[in-house]
């Protein structure tokens, strides 16, 4: 089983990526193998809706140019996520988002009936808003979401800071024992014959006609 973890910080190093860590180190003990995935530094453009994922085999259009079908790929072969972002704002970074908007939209279906779960960190305020946003796209794509004892938030302006959130840092390995758990009773699961429910046909209901 396989985790791939999400870094949506422009600072591959910082606070987001110390998150990250802390919480793929409870994965690992718990015989996870864990992936982070940097978002490119260079400018993500947002969606633009010209709907050519839906004709290129759920890839998106311009997803060769700054990652977004690689991480795509990478999640058709993942069992769990965790999107982790900086607080800007008092939201996640238009980086993660524009990426995110144009992976699910593309390749949603990579995601579904799998736990997903989020992470932001902060200076100071900020993070349940951040977290909030992030764990909308989860709850569009029947994943289940993966919760702590706290929520997944850490604080510090910078790596050596975040390390001094004690509690931050114990919310993180928390949600990586939770989310190894919840993969592990997943695959009970399958082993014994129980699958994920079949999703009706969607029907887009419209109240402007």
């Amino acid at each position: 089983m396989k985790v791939l973890m999400i870094n949506g910080s422009s600072h591959k190093s910082g606070c987001t990526f110390t998150a990250l860590q802390e919480a793929e180190a409870a994965l690992n003990n718990e015989g996870i193998e864990t992936e982070i995935f940097q978002v490119p530094t260079k400018p993500i453009r947002d969606c633009v809706a010209c709907g050519a994922c839906r004709k290129n085999g759920g890839k998106c259009a311009f997803g060769d140019e700054d990652g977004v079908n690689e991480f795509i790929a990478k999640a058709a072969e993942a069992d769990g996520f965790i999107f982790g972002t900086p607080v800007y704002y008092a939201h996640p970074t238009g980086r993660i988002l524009s990426f995110l908007d144009r992976t699910f939209y593309a390749g949603g279906a990579n995601f579904a009936y799998k736990p997903g779960a989020a992470a932001a960190s902060a200076r100071r305020s900020g993070t349940t808003a951040s977290f909030d946003v992030l764990n909308k796209y989860f709850t569009i794509c029947n994943m289940p979401v993966v919760a702590s004892s706290y929520w997944n938030n850490i604080h510090g302006n910078a790596a050596e800071e975040a390390v001094q959130d004690i509690e931050g840092l114990q919310t993180m390995r928390q949600l990586g024992k939770n989310m190894a758990w919840l993969l592990k009773c997943i695959e009970l699961g399958k082993e014994n014959g129980l699958s994920h429910p079949v999703p009706e046909q969607k029907t887009p209901t419209n109240f402007i006609r």
